[in-house]
């Protein structure tokens, strides 16, 4: 057995010898750039397109294809691409949205620029994505939409979401920005809500360098979104409600992709799903060789014929009290210096910073959380009201994120995880448990 072959070894971080001394950075780059990529950006390049629309048009209408969406729309984040989506719902003073607490800020802080308010829900601890019985009773006749955010490369759990939505005529965004290519139960996500929105930023496991897309079936949404951040594009409005204010963004915004963006793109999306389906074999071998070790158990989908998208942050749940106590951090340090890959936490939940409780950032005199809320409304969701988010960074574990499968390599992973966790005892000293793990930009920089 492994886990008794490297028991009783003296860890790295302790002096020990490393477990792995190759150079395995080609397992990790991404993304995987090819000739036809820099052909196509080239292209762009030379012919000094990169401020026109036909490339950007063109990867939309293939990317929509894909999804069977029957528009999408490029923006040049996945920042303003959530931000036209919560535009084109409608969303506006006054009203509400409820949005996990565990994600990254751009799933939802621009709402605060539209006069709305975000009511946070908690997330289910196994799958780290929003938790589908803690939405209902968060629902007000001020609430305008549900984000919903697959979190981590994981499809959320959407049949109890989607009923929940129907039942109370509410629409949802999806934020797919970890998970481009996840499947719940055979659908893709981006297909679920009115509205879906993602990152594209070079960092995300669906990578053109920078960048951002919605996508919608609702023709009414899709034109508001032109209208808002995409005034270049105002003369395809058609419907009374947009076209009529044509010629300046409604936000006063400018959210055009870069064309040297949609041009990889394009490429990337030829190749995308193939790199997918192998980063999934490796992942998927190098967590079934850990599921069985003492404190790690890789989080992957429970619900049938579902899949993590592309494995972009990959996690798994650390129970410390297998392992004497010992802490996530000291772990992954001692990961580390076997030379593998591991990181300890998630994002730091977002109601515990104080943008979301006191700053008053348009001069409104009171906190923007509560600003335009009707006279006597209050909403507080202070540190403890959301325990299992507020707590969950001290339980997770983020994985080498392999891009390649080749067995003899992830093995080398393998075996510095399992000796760190067979020999964690000798750890346990110089362990410095923390009360909170993570950050409000951790693994998600850049959206």
């Amino acid at each position: 057995m492994v886990d008794q072959a490297v028991s009783g070894q003296a860890l790295a971080l302790l002096g020990g010898s490393k477990t792995i001394n190759d150079d395995h950075s080609s397992m990790f780059k991404w993304p995987i750039v090819t000739a036809e990529h820099e052909a196509a950006v080239l292209e762009v390049l030379r012919a000094g397109n990169m401020s026109g629309l036909d490339v950007t048009m063109k990867f939309e209408e293939e990317y929509a294809s894909k999804l069977k969406r029957r528009y999408a729309l490029a923006c040049n984040t996945g920042t303003a691409a959530i931000h036209s989506g919560f535009y084109g719902l409608g969303v506006g003073v006054g009203d509400e949205v409820i949005c996990p607490s565990m994600t990254y800020w751009a799933s939802i802080l621009q709402v605060y620029s539209l006069g709305a308010t975000p009511v946070f829900a908690e997330i289910d601890p196994n799958t780290l994505c929003i938790d589908p019985n803690d939405i209902e009773h968060r629902i007000t006749e001020r609430t305008k939409a549900i984000v919903v955010v697959h979190y981590a490369g994981m499809p959320c759990d959407m049949d109890p979401i989607m009923a929940i939505a129907e039942k109370h005529n509410i629409p949802i965004l999806e934020d797919c920005s970890h998970a481009h290519g996840a499947l719940y139960k055979g659908k893709e996500i981006g297909t679920f809500g009115k509205v879906a929105a993602m990152s594209l930023m070079s960092g995300k496991s669906f990578a053109i360098g920078e960048g951002g897309i919605l996508f919608t079936d609702d023709q009414l949404v899709y034109e508001r979104a032109i209208l808002f951040g995409h005034y270049a594009r105002h003369n395809k409005l058609e419907l009374p409600e947009t076209k009529r204010y044509a010629g300046l963004p409604a936000g006063g915004y400018k959210y055009r992709m870069h064309q040297l963006s949609s041009a990889f793109g394009r490429v990337q999306l030829k190749l995308y799903y193939d790199q997918i389906r192998e980063i999934d074999k490796a992942m998927n071998y190098f967590c079934d060789q850990i599921e069985d070790t003492p404190g790690l158990a890789p989080i992957r989908p429970g619900y049938p014929n579902s899949t993590r998208g592309g494995w972009y942050f990959a996690t798994m749940k650390y129970a410390a009290e297998e392992l004497g106590g010992l802490s996530n951090v000291r772990f992954a340090e001692a990961v580390v210096a076997e030379g593998s890959i591991a990181n300890a936490g998630c994002n730091q939940a977002l109601h515990t910073h104080p943008i979301f409780s006191e700053q008053d950032i348009y001069g409104h005199g009171k906190p923007t959380r509560v600003a335009n809320l009707p006279e006597g409304a209050t909403l507080s969701q202070p540190i403890g009201s959301l325990p299992v988010s507020e707590d969950i960074g001290r339980h997770v574990l983020a994985l080498p994120w392999f891009k390649h499968y080749k067995p003899e390599i992830i093995d080398q992973h393998v075996l510095a995880w399992k000796k760190v966790a067979a020999n964690y005892e000798a750890l346990l000293p110089g362990d410095k448990p923390q009360q909170r793990v993570g950050g409000f930009s951790t693994f998600m920089r850049g959206r």
